[in-house]
């Protein structure tokens, strides 16, 4: 129960939110732009508003000028923010202008009424450090040192900005040593963040870096390449190597790791290896790994073979010669040589057969469940059947709780049935994958069995007994409206301060519950359906495996969410297509994020390349048509529709050869299908060599079916429940 103060605040907060509500697509436009267009929309509604609703306009106007450093403007913008709604945000932000303008003694001011004056404020727990910080710039080290040493035992403590503050603070208070510990221990475990990259200059300003190790520098330059900075973590290895401290090994590592780098920037040449020591370490290891894959771009396979079996005399148990049997097997799989690329997964499971996840050990690779299903797969693909029932079981032995297991399970069961006759067997492999993976691929595959098997009694088999599904937490859709930190986070959004709805949001009492949803369905209520999706998406990564009653029902229309539905529907029945088919795809695709340009040129909700466009829009009568227009979102359902209709055409009108042209081009299908000897499209989806394409034609079969579960479930609902409530009558599908 609130209490009457939350009560109040609360309804203070929903006027707030009603009175400001036209203000949201202005706000959001100007947060992401800061166009003078922008900035002329939300000036013009905060000059013709009053009260609350002027002064989200103003706090809104306030945030995108802290945005731009135009501290000044925003300083200006901010003082017109009035009332208790968003008080404690305009102070938050004008004191962050004056420390970043250094007016200091503004933004002392302000700091030292904050706590009073804004008591249930999410920021309470980030005035030590800014306090902190004021003080640095002030030149009084021993005040912030007070203010942090006063927080040392709070979870506060942990934060990278509070540990950084520290650091500073000892350096100007003449504390050197312990300085350098600190900006140290910043740059070591925070290596990403922006305090990581001013730490390392405080230790080189203050002649510290040498206290960092080669291999802590090295480190810290493997998190930037593991993160994908390539560039940075280049820079860094390439320095490092002309250190004088480091060594002649510790040089090699940290050249081949730079020429790692250059791969991945597609800069790399073979001159550049050539020019270093062929040594017999993990430098040496790294470098022919390097050489392979360069081997590999030039489809040249003598090369390639020649250094994976140096590789293996060499250095048999390198986690390079891992990944160069994995890209190996990848390079002949790829040349439809199954043989050859049997040979190589299957090496790599022998040499690594264990998985480094959750926890790593010796021998072990992130590649060996991967590398022993396609194994496996391949033995099922070129007929050597028994040999491919006992990778199979060892899969679901060694490898239990991997990705691979639902599609071990079913054709482990396609091998009983067909191969070794053996009906009961297959039938409880069958009903496993069902049980556990309600919503995957398999799962729809597996009860399509069972149904044509009939009256079969399944065999017991205990193993399969302790196989089970993820565990679904506990999740409720009654997410409290009331909720003074609920209400403000909407009240955020329309500001366009989104980046604040989140921390809002987890601020309130029992949001593990319902945290999720609740801001998903602020995104999704102006239209940002795709950032709703993708924060549920985190938050239920368990969704494909659970049952449909066992998440609430708001919760799965966040993650098939039907925009567009009209048009969808009418361009659909035009072509003759399932709208959820469109939709499943749409969902694949873009997450229904009608202005997304993939890095291939594709645009809109359906990603259509500009040629296709152009001539689907060229047969609806379309003219003067321009690709801009693809990001229109009925334009691009209309013209999609049409594209998809004439691929399912092109195609016999089977939907997976379809959705596989879609995502890959008509000629990789067409040539995929060349290998033939299917028998039945499930052994073609599964032969799919593209990791990418297999996984979207699966998913969109899969969104196709929950769709349809999910409107069924609906309309059973509206009829069940007349008297339920708005949550429980959503409305059915038509």
């Amino acid at each position: 129960m609130l209490s009457a103060k939350a009560r109040a605040r609360s309804s203070r907060l929903q006027r707030a939110f009603v009175a400001s509500s036209q203000l949201r697509p202005m706000a959001q436009q100007l947060a992401q732009m800061r166009t003078p267009a922008a900035y002329a929309g939300v000036l013009s509604y905060a000059r013709s508003h009053t009260g609350e609703a002027a002064s989200a306009a103003y706090l809104a106007l306030g945030h995108a000028y802290l945005l731009d450093r135009k501290f000044p403007d925003a300083v200006s913008a901010l003082k017109h923010v009035k009332g208790e709604s968003l008080g404690d945000y305009a102070d938050y932000l004008t004191i962050q202008a004056y420390l970043q303008s250094n007016d200091l003694p503004q933004a002392e001011m302000l700091l030292s009424s904050f706590l009073s004056k804004h008591p249930d404020s999410i920021f309470v727990n980030s005035v030590p450090v800014l306090e902190a910080n004021l003080f640095l710039q002030e030149g009084d080290p021993q005040r912030a040192l007070t203010i942090l040493n006063a927080h040392r035992s709070e979870p506060l403590a942990g934060k990278v900005d509070y540990q950084f503050a520290m650091a500073r603070a000892q350096q100007m208070a003449g504390n050197q040593a312990e300085a350098a510990a600190l900006f140290r221990h910043v740059f070591l475990n925070y290596p990403l963040s922006y305090e990581s990259g001013q730490a390392k200059t405080a230790l080189q300003l203050m002649g510290a870096e040498t206290a960092l190790t080669v291999s802590e520098r090295s480190h810290h330059a493997d998190a930037l390449y593991h993160a994908g900075r390539y560039s940075e973590a280049d820079d860094e290895y390439k320095s490092l190597a002309g250190d004088p401290k480091t060594d002649g090994a510790e040089r090699n590592l940290l050249l081949v790791a730079a020429a790692a780098c250059d791969l991945k920037l597609k800069r790399l040449n073979k001159a550049e290896l050539d020019a270093l020591p062929d040594t017999n370490d993990e430098s040496g290891a790294r470098r022919l790994y390097l050489l392979m894959e360069l081997a590999r771009n030039k489809d040249d396979g003598d090369a390639q073979r020649a250094i994976v079996s140096q590789m293996e005399t060499r250095f048999s148990t390198s986690p390079w010669l891992s990944e160069a049997l994995y890209s190996s097997g990848n390079m002949y799989l790829l040349r439809k040589d199954y043989a050859t690329a049997i040979s190589y997964y299957g090496e790599l499971a022998r040499r690594f057969p264990r998985s480094c996840e959750p926890v790593a050990s010796a021998g072990c690779s992130n590649y060996a469940p991967s590398s022993h299903w396609r194994a496996a797969w391949l033995n099922y693909r070129i007929g050597n059947y028994s040999e491919a029932a006992r990778l199979f079981d060892e899969q679901i032995a060694v490898y239990h709780g991997g990705k691979e297991i639902p599609s071990a399970l079913y054709w482990r069961a396609r091998v009983y049935l067909d191969q070794e006759h053996r009906p009961d067997m297959a039938a409880e492999y069958f009903r496993t994958v069902a049980r556990v993976y309600r919503h995957y691929y398999y799962a729809a595959l597996a009860e399509q069995r069972l149904q044509e098997l009939g009256n079969v009694t399944p065999a017991n088999v205990t193993a399969l007994d302790q196989i089970n599904p993820a565990p679904v937490p506990e999740l409720t859709d009654d997410v409290p409206s009331d909720d003074p930190h609920v209400v403000k986070a909407k009240l955020l959004a329309n500001a366009g301060l989104n980046e604040y709805i989140t921390p809002e949001i987890q601020a309130a009492d029992g949001s593990r519950e319902w945290g999720a949803l609740a801001e998903a369905e602020i995104y999704a209520s102006y239209g940002e359906t795709w950032h709703a999706m993708r924060l549920m998406k985190r938050a239920l990564p368990f969704y494909t495996s659970a049952p449909i009653d066992s998440i609430p029902l708001g919760y799965w229309r966040i993650l098939f969410p039907q925009p567009y539905w009209p048009e969808i529907k009418e361009q659909a029945q035009k072509n003759g297509l399932d709208p959820y088919m469109v939709a499943s795809l749409i969902r694949q695709e873009t997450e229904f994020n009608p202005s997304a340009i993939s890095n291939k040129s594709a645009y809109g909700l359906m990603q259509l390349l500009p040629s296709v466009g152009k001539s689907m829009a060229r047969q609806e009568g379309i003219r003067h048509f321009s690709a801009s227009e693809l990001l229109n979102p009925l334009t691009n359902i209309r013209l999609g529709t049409l594209y998809l209709k004439q691929t399912l055409d092109k195609f016999d009108d089977q939907p997976e050869y379809a959705f596989a042209a879609y995502n890959a081009g008509d000629d990789r299908v067409t040539d995929w299908r060349s290998a033939g000897n299917f028998h039945g499209m499930d052994e073609f989806v599964e032969s799919i060599p593209f990791t990418e394409t297999r996984e979207y034609v699966q998913a969109i079969v899969r969104n196709q079916q929950i769709y349809h579960e999910l409107d069924k479930l609906t309309s059973e609902r509206a009829f069940v429940r007349p008297g339920g409530t708005d949550r429980e009558m959503m409305p059915a599908r038509q």
